[in-house]
């Protein structure tokens, strides 16, 4: 089978499937698993180049609606008349479901099941220790500074925050992403700051873009409570999130989250099972 993924926490869900190697092209974004980096790129993956798509003759394309904008691409595979799913994940759930579905479709269904075992354990664990933690702290997260987006209610950051022990601080909006001001933010008074801008490097942000704000000592934080994170982990509806999960936890609580916050436990379930790879 031929695979071609449209943005990258499609890539990564293929990936965790131990599937990477049936991948002939990728968007320009997809750099997980590293074995990928040397697949053909195919462009940004809200503006996909649809010739080099069907150069490659794929059995399957993987396309996505995680993002806005993705929907030129759907619309461009169905006037082109070619074979694709779309994934649209939203939630923990929804990658849970989407593991199960593209494993399926490419015959990797009974390894799908033993990921989403280990991915459902992992959720558990991180849900009965945040359940009895006292002190949570209200996150305020960045996804972009100008003008200010921040994911809300029904965005995975939320379901991130509360496994662990925090509130996203803009939980109560249903929307998963929200526009605001900082004097909304002000306002709300967060107690931690998370900045993940989409599409940016760490070494790109810089926590004075907060300080130098209006107001900033009005919220009497401290430097050290603006935490600047790996957009890859927090920012792509994959089950790399599980990751990402585990370095906040431990940033946030460190004395109750101990575990090696580097390890990725979804990859132990690859280390050890053999699986007849389709």
């Amino acid at each position: 089978m031929r695979i071609v993924s449209l943005c990258p926490s499609n890539t990564e869900l293929i990936g965790y499937l131990q599937c990477e190697h049936l991948l002939v092209g990728v968007d320009d974004y997809s750099d997980w698993p590293n074995n990928v980096q040397k697949l053909p790129r195919l462009g940004p993956d809200l503006s996909i180049n649809m010739d080099l798509v069907e150069e490659l003759k794929p059995d399957l394309i993987i396309a996505s609606l995680s993002v806005p904008g993705m929907e030129r691409n759907i619309n461009e595979l169905k006037k082109r008349n070619l074979s694709f799913i779309t994934l649209n994940p939203q939630s923990l759930n929804d990658i849970r479901k989407d593991l199960l579905t593209v494993g399926n479709l490419i015959g990797a269904g009974n390894y799908a099941e033993k990921v989403v075992k280990r991915f459902d354990e992992e959720i558990t664990y991180y849900k009965e220790i945040s359940d009895r933690i006292a002190y949570k702290p209200s996150i305020y997260w960045e996804w972009w500074p100008k003008p200010l987006f921040t994911p809300g209610g029904s965005n995975w950051l939320t379901e991130i925050s509360a496994l662990a022990g925090a509130k996203n601080l803009f939980e109560d909006h249903n929307e998963a992403s929200v526009q605001t001001t900082w004097e909304v933010v002000k306002k709300r008074k967060p107690q931690a700051i998370c900045l993940a801008w989409v599409g940016v490097a760490e070494k790109n942000v810089n926590k004075k873009v907060i300080q130098k704000r209006s107001g900033w000592k009005e919220l009497r934080l401290s430097e050290t409570d603006i935490h600047i994170l790996e957009e890859a982990l927090f920012c792509r509806p994959s089950p790399r999130l599980l990751v990402g999960l585990k370095k906040l936890a431990k940033l946030l609580h460190p004395a109750t989250f101990k575990e090696d916050a580097d390890e990725d436990v979804l990859l132990s379930v690859v280390k050890s099972v053999n699986v007849d790879k389709p």
